[in-house]
């Protein structure tokens, strides 16, 4: 029987959003995504505290930001060895701000990586989409280190992102969605924001559109997801990275009696290149977007949240 997990992957390359490498292979996705929320969700569970203790023994004595490093990179060698792609490792949200730091430890990880044996092209370094993190994508992308820009919201930084020539955004689906009906309360009409017409499904969209109208080779993989209708309705996108929850409810379904029906494709031809976007127009653009600038500034806040527990953690064991 072939599921729509199965008939989904014919259209889009299908990504495993978790740092649990133990549940990936039942999956079989190409890549897999992390964050400093789903690493300190595993490091927190029996089977992987091990893991953990010892990466912690085998560098003590070291600065506490280089362990963090070495716990990221041992998840992620895990990882590959289940995935055949590519793994994404987040640079600490903390320096979202903050360029040159970000390109300090981008780097650090890339060859942390190498030195475990592991080759750059398997490694998305993950950043989040704000001004100073696109230039430090725009800089390491020159330098061979592959960028994942994440916490995308608004289309602005999307637009900023391609000028840059990354590899891959993550536009944040669930998120958008979250907004949306928080905001509409009780006007929100369910049915009707469902689907394509899903406000972040329609984001993704556009900006799928965009980068391919105009000849952009960013790669969009769509994340974030509530349900699994947000990912249906996005057969087609270049990725989409996906919880293992609802990878299971995809590969639960027969595709025969609901089958996955292709929703973008990009044109036959692209049109000339857009006109790249200045550091002035990016921020005033962010700033007339009140979803993007709050969601930017959450997720950001969430993040480093949990790179703080993640620290204290791994502080306990030195």
């Amino acid at each position: 029987m072939a599921s729509q997990l199965d008939q989904l992957k014919q259209f889009t390359t299908v990504v495993a959003d978790t740092g649990d490498f133990k549940q990936l292979a039942q999956y079989t996705p190409q890549d897999a995504t992390t964050n400093p929320s789903l690493i300190l969700k595993a490091v927190q569970k029996p089977d992987y505290a091990p893991l953990l203790a010892d990466t912690v023994l085998a560098h003590r004595g070291e600065a506490l930001d280089g362990i963090v490093d070495q716990v990221l990179v041992r998840f992620g060698a895990e990882i590959l060895k289940v995935v055949p792609g590519r793994v994404s490792t987040e640079v600490d949200a903390r320096l979202s701000f903050d360029t040159e730091a970000t390109l300090v430890r981008a780097r650090r990880l890339i060859a942390l990586y190498q030195s475990a044996g592991i080759d750059r092209s398997r490694v998305l370094i993950k950043v989040a989409a704000t001004w100073e993190g696109i230039q430090a994508a725009r800089v390491l992308e020159r330098e061979g280190i592959h960028c994942n820009l994440t916490l995308l919201f608004s289309f602005c930084q999307a637009q900023a992102c391609g000028d840059a020539g990354v590899q891959l955004i993550s536009p944040f689906v669930g998120r958008i969605y979250d907004w949306a009906k928080k905001t509409a309360a009780s006007q929100w009409d369910e049915a009707a924001n469902a689907g394509l017409n899903d406000p972040g499904v329609r984001s993704v969209t556009r900006i799928y559109d965009y980068y391919k109208q105009h000849g952009i080779r960013t790669e969009v993989m769509g994340a974030s997801f509530r349900n699994v209708g947000q990912i249906l309705a996005l057969a087609g996108c270049d990725l989409l990275t996906i919880s293992p929850e609802l990878l299971a409810q995809l590969q639960g379904m027969d595709a025969a009696t609901h089958p996955v029906v292709r929703q973008l494709t990009p044109p036959v031809s692209a049109s000339a290149s857009a006109a790249p976007l200045s550091e002035a127009a990016f921020r005033y653009a962010l700033n007339e977007d009140a979803m993007g600038t709050e969601k930017l500034a959450e997720g950001i806040r969430a993040f480093a949240v949990d790179a703080a527990k993640l620290d204290t953690l791994i502080e306990a064991q030195r």
